[in-house]
């Protein structure tokens, strides 16, 4: 099977003791986290290239390999803006619900993202320190009229010096560029039709945010001009 890239040796190591190439387990979780298909549907669709790969030798590729990606893609992510919008989403997990945080910056490039079982103080405040952790202070974040943001917030604000402290704006109305990204993640979840185990949910959720970072163009050295798979090959190549 023909595979359009390779990947740089300084990932090798990662895929010892694996009988596929590294592209090919690559480009099966590229296609994971891309595009709306079970794993059934890229079992099959391998079969007709002349693969021959179980489905569930899928799903581990996808766990074991998407938090390489995501080192990946951290490595070389452009800075984002300093005006934040953030909300959360729903995420079904064995038929509960579980929440994804996320946040854009004013021109909708992904700040960062984390996923949490509860919706509270605490859940926000561990989504904003680790967005700050990777992307600095804001210059001001928009939050919904949600108290939980708000709270957390506050309490890292606390935190802060008087020169570093960020300015809240809650209004529903200028938050409406992080409620239509959601749309993006959301399709890719909705034919899973649910997660098994919170671990699973997580590696593939970050696998989704990670190739909508690279089709949003917000990898250092991305070319507009270009596919995302152009683009995200040439950043496994680097």
């Amino acid at each position: 099977m023909h595979l359009p890239f390779s990947i740089t040796p300084r990932l090798l190591p990662y895929f010892k003791g694996f009988c596929s190439s590294p592209e090919l387990i690559l480009l099966f979780v590229y296609m994971k986290c891309r595009f709306s298909l079970s794993y059934r549907d890229l079992e099959e669709m391998m079969h007709i290239r002349g693969a021959k790969i179980d489905h569930s030798t899928l799903q581990r590729w996808v766990i074991k390999f998407v938090p390489l990606i995501d080192q990946e893609v951290r490595r070389r992510k452009r800075p984002v803006g300093s005006s934040w919008r953030m909300d959360e989403t729903y995420v079904k997990l064995n038929g509960k619900w579980i929440y994804l945080y996320r946040a854009v910056d004013r021109y909708g490039d992904t700040v960062d993202f984390f996923l949490c079982e509860r919706r509270d103080k605490s859940a926000s405040l561990s989504f904003f320190k680790k967005a700050i952790r990777c992307n600095n202070i804001p210059s001001k974040v928009v939050v919904d009229k949600s108290g939980s943001n708000k709270a957390a917030l506050d309490a890292l604000n606390t935190e802060l010096d008087q020169d570093h402290k960020i300015p809240i704006f809650q209004s529903k109305y200028l938050n409406n560029r992080i409620e239509q990204d959601h749309r993006f993640i959301k399709k890719r979840i909705k034919p899973m039709l649910g997660f098994k185990s919170f671990q699973a949910a997580n590696i593939t959720i970050t696998g989704i945010e990670n190739i909508r970072i690279i089709q949003k163009g917000q990898i250092i050295g991305s070319k507009k001009q270009v596919s995302t798979f152009e683009n995200f090959a040439k950043l496994m190549a680097a």
